[in-house]
């Protein structure tokens, strides 16, 4: 197995866990942000749903989705390991790090190129990155000088989107950017790359706000400017990623403590509900506005895909 090797950083992603604006807690920079917090937020009724389960699977969630529709993921079996997954055309694949013992699949690029996380037997609290090739060809991908990386998106130049941290996800954790120009982190503690635009000048992704009372807040960076980005009557926002055109999908809690998904487009947010579920979560939108996570009814988490 190779290591992926960028400007000679070695770069890891991973948290089987995943780190999300629920379990996100540490101090945010000194400097007062803007708050974006674009028009009143709408539910959204012209999206088409389609729930994806995983045969034989006892939880599914859905990461990401490419511009011709494949969708990568996560799945646990009957036994409680959990493995990636990538459906292609109606098929499923599992995805699996060799000698792994647990795996996800957070996103896929244009060409099918795959990243996401994996743990190794006897590194409790480690968990390291990967980039699956198109071809199937898988290679490591773990950050110099930290314990864990999240790989967490791929461009179409095949650039990295993620956050690496050590054994918290609080001081130590940053979102970073990894291309074949270099590698790059933004200032602020607390924070994870969840998505760009095939430029790289606008990024999104999530932190804790401490000044708010450690308030998960989305963000958005362009050209280097970064905006807090909060939905609405939410009392947290995490934005997962961010399609060609500047669509941005998330995550919410409203002020009744309930989970939704939202897209943020020109017009302001639009809440993303999938019918009859309790909780619903967006983490990945393509060029054509599709948009994949998961949602939980009657205590089970299936993915889905909201089709426009």
């Amino acid at each position: 197995m190779r290591p992926l090797v960028l400007n000679s950083m070695l770069v890891s992603a991973a948290l089987i866990v995943g780190c999300g604006v629920d379990n996100i807690q540490a101090p945010s920079p000194s400097a007062q942000l803007p708050l974006l917090e674009r028009a009143t937020s709408r539910s959204e009724t012209a999206f088409d749903f389609t729930t994806i389960d995983v045969p034989g699977a006892v939880f599914t969630s859905a990461s990401g989705i490419n511009p011709r529709g494949d969708i990568v993921g996560s799945y646990t079996d009957g036994t409680g390991r959990a493995h990636g997954f990538l459906l292609r055309d109606g098929e499923f694949t599992t995805i699996d790090f060799p000698e792994s013992v647990a795996s996800d699949a957070r996103g896929i690029g244009p060409d099918g190129d795959i990243v996401g996380t994996y743990r190794l037997a006897g590194q409790t609290g480690q968990s390291h990155g990967y980039v699956r090739t198109k071809d199937g060809a898988f290679a490591a991908v773990n950050s110099a000088g930290h314990i864990n990386t999240i790989a967490q998106r791929i461009l179409a130049d095949g650039t990295i989107l993620g956050c690496r941290h050590d054994n918290d996800i609080m001081e130590s954790m940053k979102g970073i950017m990894v291309s074949r120009e270099g590698y790059s982190e933004t200032e602020v503690f607390a924070s994870m790359h969840n998505g760009a635009t095939p430029d790289r000048r606008h990024i999104v992704g999530l932190y804790t706000n401490m000044e708010a009372g450690n308030r998960g807040e989305g963000y958005r960076i362009d050209d280097g400017v970064f905006t807090a980005l909060l939905v609405p009557n939410s009392t947290s926002t995490a934005a997962w990623d961010i399609n060609p055109a500047g669509q941005i999908v998330g995550v919410y809690r409203s002020t009744d403590a309930k989970v939704h998904g939202f897209v943020l487009r020109d017009e302001g947010y639009v809440t993303i509900d999938f019918p009859g579920a309790t909780v619903t979560r967006a983490f990945g939108i393509n060029a054509r506005g599709d948009v994949v996570g998961n949602y939980i009814a009657a205590g089970n988490t299936h993915g889905y895909l909201a089709s426009r």
